[in-house]
């Protein structure tokens, strides 16, 4: 792991015809709620990313798989996450043995029967290129990135690390295989994940177009941030997740994100003013270095979208931005569960987080969140700017529900590339997916007549409005009617047993032809 060191001259900045290959970049957030974004609701200061939703077009229906590490298999691959050999997690860096649990579904790395983006990419004349988290395997350098089509990298393997210090097991490991643990005064990943990706385009020295993969660790816990971002926010939640979730959801009517008869999910804290004074100022810190990660990954995202505009590249490039999954409640105790002295501690890593009351409001309106598959856990903000590809519908949102697997598909038809049937020997596994371009363009196109998820046993089905929820080995479905109660209120099982028992015969369908059994405990 790690990136090619050698360096190019930077290219001669020439136009780009309008008509040639665009460049593809995505960008992931890790653990960032629904609502966080300005251009979502959120209070938090995000510019940059609410430039590209102001030149592109936003979605209020994409969905991710729930977590990390099943959500970036999916978008990799175009392919369900048990198809792709991670159904529950991948490969931990604390453990040769990882997690694999023995059977296809659940290798906790990607499979060989998988095609990645940029190994479909580069059949078309793209340059690929990625920076930040990779989390689909890491035991073995036939599993990382070079050796899954990326031409250059620079990130971690694992899920995450100290922002400040990249520790054992968790550093940044070089190309030859050795861990870099050594880093200068002021290191931060989110600044080092940008400035390798920035390099990356500026040490490209013809004029192919390019594919960059920008995989933030920011916002996953642990808590740590510039002291100087902290100061931005330092007194914004000292009025609580009361009242900030009433202002995201005031806001988020006003954006037409949200409708009035969906309300609010019930949420699972106690009020503010129920807190002690202690309390309240413990959490609100954590709150405020939560929102100053945010800040600092969108000040990053705009040095990307600069140094675009500087190479006259902007334009001809399909920005790309999302989360892996709704916000983190981990380790699932309203104040955060670790001591407040972890907070922002280098040597810290493990769940130093802001607790189950921000967590709610961090998905707002929507139930739960990460791990879950209601709407606040597979949920997610989903951007598209292009401006010589999108022109109708900038600044626009589309109401058409869409899945991580149709982002291959997407790519490979912008890009003209072609998803193939065999890789390196390997049978692939066809992909699912459907282009999303005609949605960019006009706002609509085709979609799927049933989604499905699992993930730790939590299971969901959707085909039009209705929505079907529910919990292995034992528990009943539930149904939803999302046109009328997207934030999953209403259970309406007992009312429809005909739509449950469809639903529920789909989602058994799937789940046998998708490798989600046997670990799935059916």
């Amino acid at each position: 792991m790690g990136f090619t060191a050698a360096l190019f001259n930077k290219p001669e900045e020439k136009p780009v015809a309008a008509n040639a290959k665009p460049n593809i970049v995505v960008i992931m957030a890790d653990d960032m709620g629904f609502s966080y974004i300005g251009c979502y609701g959120g209070e938090i200061t995000t510019p940059n990313i609410d430039e590209l939703a102001n030149r592109g077009v936003r979605f209020t229906q994409f969905y991710n798989n729930a977590r990390c590490c099943p959500t970036l298999a999916s978008l990799l691959t175009g392919l369900h996450p048990h198809q792709a050999g991670i159904g529950h997690m991948s490969e931990d860096p604390e453990s040769t043995t990882g997690h694999d649990d023995g059977v296809d579904g659940y290798r906790g790395y990607l499979s060989k029967n998988t095609v990645t983006i940029p190994e479909v990419l580069k059949t078309a004349g793209y340059h690929t290129y990625m920076s930040g988290k990779w989390h689909v395997g890491m035991h073995g350098k036939e599993k990382w990135p070079l050796q899954r089509g990326f031409e250059k990298f620079y990130g971690i393997l694992g899920g995450g690390s100290s922002y400040l210090r990249p520790f054992a097991p968790r550093g940044v490991t070089t190309d030859n295989g050795e861990m870099q643990y050594d880093f200068p005064d002021g290191y931060y990943t989110t600044d080092a994940f940008t400035t390798k990706a920035i390099d990356f385009i500026k040490d490209q020295k013809d004029s192919k177009p390019f594919f960059l993969y920008l995989a933030y660790t920011a916002p996953h816990w642990p808590l740590q941030a510039k002291k100087e971002d902290i100061a931005l926010f330092i007194e914004k939640y000292e009025v609580g997740w009361d009242s900030i979730g009433r202002e995201r959801l005031r806001k988020q009517l006003a954006l037409g994100v949200t409708k009035p008869e969906w309300g609010k999910a019930q949420r699972e804290m106690r009020p503010w003013n129920q807190l002690t004074e202690k309390e309240k100022d413990d959490v609100s810190y954590r709150m405020a270095v939560y929102a100053a990660q945010i800040y600092s990954m969108d000040q990053n995202i705009g040095k990307v979208i600069r140094e675009l505009k500087a190479q006259k590249k902007f334009e001809n490039t399909l920005i790309v931005f999302l989360s892996d999954n709704g916000a983190c409640a981990e380790p699932y105790q309203e104040l955060g569960g670790k001591p407040q002295a972890e907070v922002n501690d280098p040597s810290k890593f493990w769940l130093v987080s802001y607790g189950t009351g921000w967590a709610n409001t961090s998905n707002m309106p929507f139930k739960k969140w990460k791990n879950s598959t209601y709407e606040g856990g597979i949920a997610t903000p989903f951007i598209a700017c292009w401006p010589n590809g999108i022109k109708s519908q900038v600044g626009k949102w589309s109401q058409t529900p869409y899945h991580l697997i149709d982002m291959i598909a997407t790519f490979a038809e912008i890009g003209e590339a072609k998803y193939p049937k065999t890789n390196a020997g390997n049978i692939i596994i066809p992909t699912e997916g459907i282009s999303m371009l005609p949605a960019f363009k006009t706002g609509k196109g085709a979609t799927h007549e049933y989604f499905y998820w699992e993930h730790e046993e939590n299971c969901a089905v959707r085909h039009g409005d209705w929505k079907a929820v529910k919990r292995l080995p034992k528990g009943a479905w539930e149904l939803y009617n999302l046109k009328n109660d997207r934030t999953e209120r209403n259970n309406l099982a007992a009312a429809n047993p005909e739509i449950v028992r469809d639903l529920d015969a789909k989602w058994q369908a799937w789940a046998d032809s998708h490798k989600v059994f046997p670990k799935g405990h059916r």
